[in-house]
């Protein structure tokens, strides 16, 4: 028998707000201004916490690889918003070079727009996980019924894609709300921020980029880059191509090892 959805605590808190003040109005109408005040507060925390891509007040949040990782010294790269046609098939002899694994979340349009690119993500050995499907900036506004149906369609098009269903789910910038966590919970996906970001879609200076990144660089670290929507350089070149060397050559001198987040978490 499958198990129910369990809501966080601060899901459960607000929750009890909201009762708490239905009832406390019911019973004394005077008191609706406090109640208000409650509720707007609740609001307000809520609201924060999606705006936390780190955050767990909101349910789970892997932000960083099991303990089992560190021992074996292994970090996770992730690199989001492609497929992109001009910049992953570069990203990908860049891997290869290193030995390095990957893990791609893929946009649902864009994977349908170059579906062989996901498929030889997987062929390189490297896995494709869920971004959503219309990677919109207006995700953590959205209701129950249209997170489900945009992480379904994105789901439904990589699982076709690569014969493999993702286990995994990024939305847009990690910014989210309340109603993401049992839609997650109901598709058995989980959710992932990062421990590290580089910050790389609006800063195209690779010293900087490259530091944000490498600074106390930490087993068991998730790092976030990304193919899509990469900031240039100074000189037109697409930022992660100018630091994914760099950030490589980094790895390999504090001798850690990349791992897909499949491989790394059961």
């Amino acid at each position: 028998m499958a198990q129910p959805w369990k809501p966080s605590t601060t899901i459960k808190l607000s929750m009890a707000t909201h009762g708490v003040a239905a009832t406390t109005v019911l019973l004394a109408p005077t008191t609706w201004p406090w109640a208000l005040g409650a509720v707007a507060i609740n609001q307000l925390i809520i609201s924060g916490a999606g705006m936390l891509p780190r955050s767990t007040l909101l349910g789970p949040n892997i932000t960083c690889l099991p303990a089992a990782s560190g021992e074996r010294r292994e970090v996770a790269l992730t690199i989001d918003d492609g497929p992109d046609s001009e910049i992953t098939p570069r990203v990908l002899d860049l891997l290869d070079e290193a030995d390095a694994k990957a893990t791609f979340f893929c946009i649902g349009h864009r994977a349908r727009r170059f579906p062989a690119l996901c498929r030889e993500i997987i062929a390189r050995g490297h896995a494709v996980e869920n971004h959503g499907d219309s990677h919109s900036w207006l995700f953590a506004a959205f209701g129950m019924g249209r997170i489900r149906a945009d992480i379904t369609a994105a789901q439904s098009t990589l699982a076709s894609i690569t014969g493999r269903a993702p286990r995994f789910f990024r939305p847009t910038a990690g910014l989210r709300n309340p109603l993401l966590d049992p839609v997650l919970f109901e598709l058995e996906l989980q959710l992932v921020a990062w421990t590290r970001r580089s910050f790389d879609t609006r800063d195209g200076n690779p010293q900087r980029v490259h530091a944000r990144l490498s600074d106390r660089l930490a087993p068991r670290d998730i790092i976030l880059l990304h193919d899509g929507d990469a900031a240039l350089t100074p000189d037109g070149q697409p930022i992660i191509l100018a630091v994914l060397p760099h950030l490589l050559a980094s790895l390999r001198k504090d001798k850690l090892t990349t791992v897909t987040l499949s491989d790394a978490i059961s």
